[in-house]
């Protein structure tokens, strides 16, 4: 319960000090660095080394590939439908294509399954991270009629993102070296993740003029918050996984819209209001839609079952 108490809490705060102009308008920026230069690689540096690999692990790196895909032809076909254009589309399909698994699903996955979870959920957000900065870019950039994404800086996108590195040095250095002497270190750094993450949530939560994209917002939310899930379970169930591993996959498919997606939206003149909407809503809205996705994952729970 206490978790629970600790998520509500933080984004309350979050959200009442930024309401209350108590904060600067840009304070989350702060938060996200130390968030993403220091809190996020040191998960990955205290959990990945201790993942016993296997093939069911692959569940959570393709889930961010699958509900991408999903979402692109979703809103392809809409837009065809429905002569949407093309910011319109793109916004919706990068804030429906990529979840908030660390900021919101860290934390959701260490309130609901335990702090070793999160080990399950790095895969997952690692993966979202890669499509965000490689197609969520190109599309985003080709949407606002930029030439496109050069694809020689991909590499030099990755190796500049403090967790993708994070993560490819806790998969190597263990084969060298034993970084157990230094897990007190990524304990202290790590805890931090949870509050500062759901906290800097709350600073830019928005819901300005929501009525007026109900229903985009209602069509792109339950693509996000109810079909994503409902494919990776479809992928999980086919595959006869069981287990706490497809378990992740699919809590993670169910989180809100990631807040890079909406960046990424504002950053290319996209349909920015729609996209932070999407984030906003999403955010409030998965805090509920995930306690009862928690409860339909129990079947998946015994390997015999």
């Amino acid at each position: 319960m206490i978790n629970f108490i600790l998520i509500g809490f933080c984004i309350a705060v979050g959200f009442l000090l930024k309401a209350f102009k108590l904060v600067p308008d840009n304070a989350h920026k702060g938060i996200n660095t130390w968030i993403i230069y220091m809190a996020i690689p040191a998960v990955a540096l205290k959990y990945i080394p201790a993942i016993t690999w296997s093939n069911d692990l692959l569940l959570p790196a393709y889930m961010p590939v699958i509900v991408w895909s999903g979402s692109w032809l979703l809103f392809k076909v809409y837009s065809l439908r429905f002569n949407i254009s093309p910011t319109t589309r793109a916004a919706l399909t990068l804030t429906c294509g990529l979840g908030n698994t660390s900021f919101v699903g860290f934390p959701l996955v260490q309130a609901y399954y335990g702090e070793h979870a999160i080990s399950i959920a790095v895969i997952s957000d690692q993966v979202t991270f890669v499509l965000m900065a490689t197609v969520g870019a190109m599309m985003a950039m080709n949407a606002s009629n930029h030439k496109g994404l050069d694809l020689k800086t991909v590499p030099l996108k990755l190796i500049q993102f403090p967790p993708f590195v994070a993560s490819i040095l806790a998969l190597i250095l263990p084969r060298f070296v034993d970084l157990t002497p230094l897990n007190p270190i990524f304990d202290k750094i790590a805890v931090t993740l949870v509050p500062l993450a759901l906290f800097t949530v709350g600073l830019q939560l928005n819901f300005t003029g929501w009525q007026s994209e109900i229903k985009l917002l209602t069509i792109g939310l339950s693509y996000k918050l109810i079909l994503a899930p409902v494919m990776i379970i479809g992928v999980a169930l086919i595959l006869h996984l069981k287990g706490i591993v497809p378990q992740i996959a699919v809590f993670e498919a169910a989180v809100a819209p990631m807040i890079t997606a909406a960046v990424l939206a504002d950053q290319y003149n996209l349909n920015s209001k729609l996209a932070n909407l999407m984030v906003g809503t999403g955010i409030l809205l998965s805090l509920i839609t995930t306690g009862v996705w928690y409860i339909v994952l129990q079947h998946l729970a015994a390997p015999g079952s």
